[in-house]
């Protein structure tokens, strides 16, 4: 079984799959970059129509991989900013299929999508506020942007894991599957926005997305800089406590 980032076509479809079980399904630089890679061989394949976006394992991803981050004490590039691979949407329809933890840079990875379809065993949340990690993933431009600026601050704020039933409730989730049925949920609703005509429907897309800022780019590349601060003074002590164990299994001491 490979590890990191598994990229299948079938027909006009493409499936993404982030499988890294070790590590929870947290990318690691190499990853980051294998998942880059993915998806600029699906922007430049006109056969596929749409994409599912998941995680192997019953996880969808655990953000980015902080014990390789303690480790080598170093920042991690941006996985937005301007030219990171959560910089600007695919160029196709991307529905994310999440089971389990879509937490800190995982949330990231979900907003990137252009929906997501949530198992009731998922979970969200900005995880990372408790080791110093700032979101320099898109989270904070999006998210306001999906479910409002004062939810959207609850999150970043407190940190607060979000489960299934209310990621429904405040548009975080699109649909909601039984546990263990995201992704085939999911495939069915890639293989019905396959079938429409593509030239309509990807203009309605892009105009969606440009809807409330169209110069997101710039956003993201100031929501880079403002979290490099942190990443420097914070971020390394954190992912080091994660490292030895502090945190894990949903714990948050303060």
């Amino acid at each position: 079984m490979k590890d990191g980032i598994v990229l299948q076509i079938d027909g006009e479809l493409a499936f993404v799959t982030i499988q890294r079980p070790q590590a929870r399904n947290a990318l690691d630089r190499q990853s980051a970059g294998d998942f880059q890679e993915a998806i600029a061989t699906i922007d430049a394949n006109d056969a596929i129509k749409a994409v599912v976006l998941t995680g192997a394992g019953g996880v969808f991803c655990a953000g980015a991989d902080l014990t390789e981050l303690a480790a080598k004490g170093a920042t991690y590039p941006p996985w937005a900013g301007a030219v990171g691979p959560l910089a600007k949407p695919c160029e196709k329809p991307v529905i994310a299929a999440i089971e389990g933890h879509a937490v800190a840079g995982g949330l990231g990875v979900a907003l990137w999508a252009d929906l997501r379809v949530a198992s009731e065993t998922a979970v969200f949340g900005v995880f990372c506020r408790r080791f110093g990690v700032p979101m320099s993933d898109g989270t904070p431009t999006r998210l306001p942007k999906v479910i409002g600026r004062s939810r959207a601050l609850d999150m970043l704020i407190t940190g607060r894991p979000v489960d299934a039933t209310e990621a429904l409730n405040i548009g975080l989730a699109d649909r909601l599957a039984p546990a263990g049925k995201a992704l085939a949920m999911a495939t069915s609703l890639a293989r019905d926005i396959s079938q429409f005509p593509q030239l309509a429907m990807r203009a309605d897309r892009a105009a969606a997305w440009a809807a409330f800022d169209a110069d997101e780019a710039t956003m993201l590349v100031a929501e880079d800089a403002g979290a490099q601060i942190a990443k420097k003074a914070e971020a390394a002590v954190g992912a080091a406590q994660f490292r030895d164990g502090r945190g894990r299994g949903g714990a948050f001491d303060r």
